[in-house]
């Protein structure tokens, strides 16, 4: 049995999400400062204090505390800082309660993309950053382990970024701003495309989009014109993945309000994706990893009585060809009983036994 999150911090996560998606504040003094009023022949005048590495403050005037206009502005200003402050300590109390976040990396990154507007132009963050999130979008506990990651992965959906008429700054300066030695890594099929980025430690941050109508486009950067000179890589099974993503907040900072998949369809996904994985011996710790991640929230999407959803899910996979039901079948045969167990619980009695007899089922693993 899935342990379930306390109500009051299940409550917290949904309106911390609510909180984040509050357009976010821009102005000429940054968030780190402050402002001060400070007396001048018995007028009062503002000025904005703003720290600097020397660690003295830099002061700056803004104009007389009778200018109605600058002090509306200022108490605008306090008004962001004490609920920036607030979801911080919102973001601290939940990973407390053990709700997971990102490592402080993976957090820097999404949060430097997402303060570019990448979630604005409907790109998706996947992969194991955003299955953190399902802990508390969901109310359960998953196990630490199975969110350890060495990468970043966002998606977008082709049609949306030729489409969108905007486009992010560049990818590898807003990648810069995090770390400096982030260089861009030419596609192996074309040189003159980028879908990639990584740094010294090896970290690797990739755009990927789905494979638009046959195979031809496998193994191929698509480009991407909202992407700030980024391409992606096109891969199949992808358009059902990012399809109708869901808003939630990645516990980081002040969290970070993100777009990521339904987690039905990331689980139905991990299973599909698990069977094509290449044979060496960091395929099969993906393929793993893959089944672990589908197995716990086919468990939780059950438990916390998700289940319609996930049958509708997997109906639409399972309808969309021969090549997604042999994907599904491979999945199946080796995934945890305890995923075994929970789609039995969603998609009927016999349904799973009757789809693991179209092959060799072999030995369940535990």
């Amino acid at each position: 049995m899935m342990k379930e999150v306390d109500i009051s911090y299940r409550t917290m996560f949904a309106e911390l999400t609510q909180r984040t998606l509050d357009p976010q504040f821009s102005a000429d003094f940054p968030l780190e400062g402050w402002f001060v009023t400070v007396t001048v022949k018995n007028r009062e005048y503002w000025y904005f204090d703003l720290p600097t590495p020397a660690g003295k403050d830099k002061r700056s005037y803004i104009g007389p505390a009778s200018d109605e206009a600058i002090t509306e502005r200022v108490k605008a200003h306090m008004e962001i800082k004490d609920n920036i402050r607030e979801r911080r300590r919102m973001v601290s109390t939940l990973r407390r309660a053990g709700l997971p976040g990102p490592d402080s990396f993976a957090g820097n990154v999404t949060k430097a993309l997402a303060d570019a507007g990448l979630f604005r132009l409907r790109a998706v963050l996947i992969g194991s950053v955003a299955f953190s999130t399902y802990a508390g979008m969901l109310g359960v506990r998953l196990p630490a382990a199975s969110m350890q990651t060495g990468d970043a992965d966002f998606a977008q959906d082709f049609a949306i970024s030729a489409e969108v008429q905007d486009s992010l700054p560049p990818i590898l300066d807003i990648l810069r701003s995090v770390d400096p030695e982030f260089r861009a890594v030419p596609h192996q099929a074309d040189k003159a495309e980028v879908v990639a980025f990584v740094n010294r430690k090896s970290y690797r941050v990739e755009f990927l989009t789905g494979n638009r109508g046959s195979d031809e486009y496998t193994g191929k950067p698509s480009p991407m014109p909202a992407l700030g000179g980024a391409s992606a890589e096109s891969l199949r099974f992808l358009d059902y993945l990012i399809y109708d993503p869901v808003r939630t907040v990645l516990l980081f900072r002040e969290g970070v309000n993100v777009l990521v998949p339904a987690p039905e369809r990331y689980a139905v996904h991990k299973l599909i994706v698990s069977s094509r994985r290449h044979r060496d011996a960091l395929g099969r710790l993906k393929a793993d990893k893959d089944l672990l991640q589908a197995a716990l929230l086919f468990e939780a999407l059950k438990e916390t009585r998700h289940g319609d959803e996930l049958a509708d899910a997997w109906e639409e996979a399972w309808e969309r060809g021969d090549a997604w039901k042999e994907a599904i079948v491979s999945g199946l045969s080796r995934l945890p009983k305890n995923g075994v167990k929970a789609l039995e619980g969603a998609l009927g009695p016999g349904v799973v036994e009757a789809l693991l007899q179209r092959r060799p089922r072999g030995n369940l693993p535990e």
